[in-house]
């Protein structure tokens, strides 16, 4: 699967629900759930075909606040109104959503024509110093394994059952622990991740000209845009303003990411248990966000649904829930209840959740 992803990754992955051999779903014995989440992706096809006014207004809507909040951040730092560096704040949040049609434009989603999703996805990538080529490629392989436990490692926050932590030494296990840690996951973590690791295409190294070609070419236009600002404002005026925007929309990025599989009731499985339509519908969740959150991470948080049909375009993904309610409730975890899956590290094979440190060692002591 991971290598069908490589090969196409603007295919959405459908994998057909299997039980036993010659075992039918849609007839009576046989698994009703897998029938069910089967059906949910003949619905969901009706919502995959992109709008293209719709599409040209949303990119519209995100790139010009982004340049005016940008702008206006950078007059501030100008006339020495320091107060005015807090409209880094929504530049960031524009950035964020710049990245969420990067995003869609990954999955062929966005205009639904291969060139011009690339070449869309490759200029939002140099603002949001991510290659695209390459994330997109490891992008596919993440929404090819979501919830599979032996293929893990690539695109996805790593995650530990309580046997393998357990079975780590001191260091290691102090290791994933700082890993773990919410400084170093949301704040050194982004900052790593978006000005160190993407200018190398770390886990494909070996996998072809395109990773490569994709980070120097993306490095080459950020080092061109950036010395084009410095030339213009100068340095101290492009790092005050730029770099605490980019870092911010990093750290609420990774946030995103991070909340959408690590919750208490996610799925993690082997094969062959492991099925791609029931690891898309319960790995994820449905993060509820109030409205202009929803409308800033572009209906991100409706990733149950995104992962079961990556080829819904962001801004359709509220008409599935619309007309088709029941789909709200499945993983739907709130802002407040998000702030308590930060502690949630390991996963339970037995009792089938994201439990804590603490939780973890008193399984452990019990069994």
């Amino acid at each position: 699967m991971i290598e069908s992803a490589r090969r196409n990754d603007y295919e959405e992955i459908r994998v057909a629900p299997s039980g036993k051999h010659g075992e039918n779903p849609e007839q009576p014995g046989g698994d009703g759930t897998l029938f069910a989440e089967k059906r949910w992706l003949k619905i969901l096809a009706g919502y995959r075909q992109p709008r293209a006014g719709r599409s040209v207004f949303e990119l519209a809507v995100t790139v010009v606040p982004f340049a005016l909040f940008w702008a206006a951040a950078w007059a501030a730092v100008h006339y020495s109104f320091w107060p005015g560096l807090i409209l880094v704040i929504p530049a960031a949040a524009f950035l964020l959503r710049l990245f969420m049609i990067q995003h869609d434009c990954g999955h062929g989603s966005f205009f639904a024509r291969r060139g011009v999703d690339d070449w869309v996805g490759r200029t939002i990538g140099i603002l949001t110093l991510t290659p695209y080529d390459y994330w997109r490629r490891a992008h596919a392989e993440h929404h090819a394994s979501a919830g599979n436990l032996d293929e893990r490692g690539v695109g996805d926050i790593e995650t530990l059952t309580i046997a393998e932590y357990n079975a780590l030494s001191r260091w290691g296990r102090l290791g994933y622990r700082l890993y773990r840690n919410p400084i170093v996951m949301f704040g050194i973590g982004p900052a790593w991740l978006f000005i160190i690791k993407q200018r190398l295409p770390f886990g494909m190294m070996r996998s072809g000209a395109l990773p490569w070609i994709s980070t120097m070419a993306t490095n080459l236009a950020i080092a061109a845009a950036a010395a084009l600002l410095i030339w213009a404002i100068g340095i101290i005026p492009f790092l005050l303003v730029h770099l605490p925007i980019v870092l911010l929309a990093g750290a609420a990025g990774v946030w995103l990411f991070y909340v959408q599989h690590q919750f208490e009731e996610t799925h993690w499985s082997k094969k062959p248990d492991w099925q791609f339509q029931h690891a898309a519908l319960h790995g994820a969740s449905h993060y509820d966000l109030p409205p202009v959150l929803r409308w800033i991470t572009g209906n991100i948080g409706i990733h149950h649904v995104h992962h079961l049909s990556s080829r819904v375009p962001y801004y359709r993904l509220p008409e599935v829930l619309r007309d088709h309610p029941e789909l709200a409730e499945i993983g739907r975890i709130t802002l407040m209840e998000s702030l308590r899956c930060v502690k949630l590290v390991l996963w339970d094979e037995q009792t089938k959740r994201l439990v804590s440190f603490r939780d973890a060692a008193q399984l452990t002591a019990v069994r």
